[in-house]
């Protein structure tokens, strides 16, 4: 799959498990040592999206990345426990699906070596970041208790 591409596919199995949710009856599912619920999951997919498209700008532009300060999967939020609704999905589906066409977008043109290029020994390449973040389903997935 074309690197452009696999941001796509990440989120459409992501909302295509999100659309098992409607309907859900409120018991978080345990899985991993956490709670999930489907705004956890899907709130963890957002902020994974936007945390490492803020990282790849950064880089691109010599900018040092912010640090991460999110709280993860550790937290679970009182919002988090939110009924599941159409509407949820949604908002859910054109928030992740702009991110993907942002990521696509980014990633369109950009040089093999600057895709390649390590900036440090203990830094990733961007297209290792991409695949990085392609793994987001494993937040949907633990919702559903296989991930």
């Amino acid at each position: 799959m074309e690197l452009v591409n696999v941001i796509d596919a990440a989120v459409d199995e992501v909302l295509r498990t999100a659309a098992a949710w409607l309907g859900w009856d409120g018991r978080p599912v345990r899985f991993d040592g956490n709670a999930w619920t489907p705004h956890k999951s899907l709130r963890r997919v957002t902020d994974h999206l936007i945390d490492h498209l803020a990282e790849i700008e950064c880089r691109l532009a010599g900018l040092d990345p912010l640090p991460d300060h999110w709280h993860g999967r550790a937290v679970t939020t009182h919002a988090d426990f939110a009924r599941f609704t159409e509407t949820d999905l949604e908002e859910a589906t054109s928030r992740l699906t702009r991110l993907a066409v942002s990521y696509r977008a980014r990633l369109h043109g950009l040089p093999e070596a600057t895709l390649d290029e390590r900036p440090g020994p203990d830094t990733w390449t961007l297209r290792e970041v991409v695949h990085h973040v392609a793994g987001v389903t494993y937040y949907a997935r633990a919702m559903a208790g296989d991930a």
